[in-house]
């Protein structure tokens, strides 16, 4: 098996409803992401995927939270959280792929899959969304 990592960033402000304690205050957050993909078979150059495309499409998802008011996302329903935030980068960056024709939601056998998206929203504080 084979994993290959891609990374971005992006600032961005946002507040947690129901919420009992400062975060429910607008603040801001400089974000990290991780994006990982996984699969057995590499292709004739020797690659699992393309790391340009991969961070191609992870760094168009992240342009598109770069200094907004994340709240004002109706994806997140009001509660920008990490996990929310997680998944939303790993949708985008399905839908970004697959219009280059890569399926990597339900590639065929081997082929590269995205497994997983890390945020952080501090050096210390992560949050991952697993693919299943």
């Amino acid at each position: 098996m084979f994993e290959v990592r891609v990374e971005a960033d992006f600032s961005a402000a946002h507040f947690l409803r129901d919420y009992n304690g400062k975060c429910e205050n607008l603040h801001g957050h400089n974000y990290k992401v991780y994006a990982h993909v996984r699969g057995s078979q590499l292709n004739e150059g020797g690659m699992l995927l393309d790391f340009t495309k991969l961070k191609a499409a992870l760094r168009a998802v992240c342009k598109e939270l770069d200094h907004t008011n994340l709240n004002d996302f109706d994806y997140f329903m009001q509660n920008p959280s990490a996990e929310r935030i997680a998944m939303f980068i790993y949708d985008g960056i399905v839908r970004r792929l697959k219009e280059d024709g890569i399926d990597v939601k339900n590639p065929p056998a081997g082929q590269p899959k995205l497994c997983t998206i890390d945020v952080f929203e501090t050096d210390t504080s992560r949050a991952r969304y697993i693919a299943e």
